[in-house]
């Protein structure tokens, strides 16, 4: 049955053999390099839609529950790494990238939270979100994307609670500090049908935000699956160089896109050859630390505090790295 789920519903096989039957019957060889990209390409972004969508929905719908002004007294009733561990939660119910979850973080800092918490929230929000958890099912399987989660959480809490330990308060910048945030309004009691709407309102408007990351990402899985010799990806990403985990990394850390644009490219290094905590680390520095979000960053915190932010991702993610490499027989 868990087999059935990941492959049939989940992964949708039964799409990619249609896809196939469809494009032969046209005349079109999906054995060839073209065919075969054209093939994966057309299923990856339909799958990748459909799971968005659906995703979106559900996620958005419970996020109805926790507006910022909710959010802020929830972690307010708790103190110590028990507040890291409830901000790093409440960020797999928060928006899906990590450009989106930096007013969030800057409202609740405002508001007067401590620094380990907001910044637990931080890391947690774009990594680990909810959507990425049943995407990673979808090609990796419950225990890999049950594993990714936890490590995330973990990088989470620990960071937090580092950033905490480090009393860089006065490395926020003076306007977030003295601002008057507007986290203690309460929130609208909504009905259910309200909440349906805003959960289909933000499928259309997270929707058109993250498809044309979705096409790159597909487009660029398509020419590795397809193009790229395995040999290559092995020897980049795979057991022959120690290194592949820094390298993924840092070559990570200046694009921008989410867990629903990295997966198609995660699928087709994977397929080469790459070692898999490898994959998840670039997918990692990918959602957490992409270059316009680290821009957004620098207008509230000061240079030594968005320095030790960084390091603490990459550290974070690279020992996850290796950690997923040396038990990767045992996960896959």
């Amino acid at each position: 049955m868990g087999t059935f789920i990941q492959n049939q519903i989940l992964g949708m096989k039964w799409l990619n053999a249609l896809i196939g039957s469809l494009l032969s019957a046209i005349g079109l060889d999906t054995t060839s390099r073209i065919g075969g990209s054209v093939q994966f390409f057309i299923y990856d972004v339909i799958k990748i839609t459909l799971l968005l969508c659906l995703l979106i929905f559900i996620i958005s719908y419970i996020q109805s529950f926790f507006p910022p002004e909710r959010s802020k007294r929830i972690l307010g009733r708790f103190h110590g790494i028990g507040a890291n561990i409830i901000g790093a939660l409440l960020g797999t119910v928060t928006p899906f990238c990590s450009c989106s979850s930096i007013p969030i973080f800057m409202g609740f800092t405002s508001a007067g939270l401590s620094l380990g918490v907001t910044f637990s929230f931080l890391i947690s929000s774009p990594m680990v979100d909810l959507g990425s958890l049943v995407l990673l099912m979808s090609i990796f399987g419950l225990k890999i994307a049950l594993a990714y989660v936890v490590f995330g959480l973990v990088i989470a809490v620990l960071g937090g609670t580092l950033i905490e330990k480090l009393h860089m308060e006065d490395q926020i910048e003076d306007f977030i500090r003295n601002a008057n945030s507007s986290v203690d309004i309460e929130a609208p009691n909504l009905t259910v049908r309200d909440r349906l709407v805003y959960a289909k309102d933000q499928v259309v408007t997270t929707f058109r935000k993250v498809f044309p990351y979705i096409l790159i990402g597909v487009g660029i899985g398509a020419v590795i699956h397809n193009w790229i010799p395995a040999a290559w990806v092995e020897t980049i990403l795979g057991s022959r160089n120690p290194f592949g985990v820094v390298l993924a990394t840092l070559v990570g850390v200046p694009m921008y896109a989410d867990i629903f644009g990295t997966i198609p490219v995660a699928e087709a290094l994977l397929g080469k050859g790459a070692l898999l905590g490898t994959i998840l680390s670039f997918m990692m520095a990918v959602t957490t630390l992409s270059l316009p979000s680290l821009i957004m960053l620098r207008k509230a915190l000061k240079p030594r505090l968005l320095g030790t932010f960084i390091a603490i991702c990459i550290l974070g993610i690279i020992l996850v790295g290796y950690g997923f490499n040396a038990f990767q027989n045992i996960l896959l």
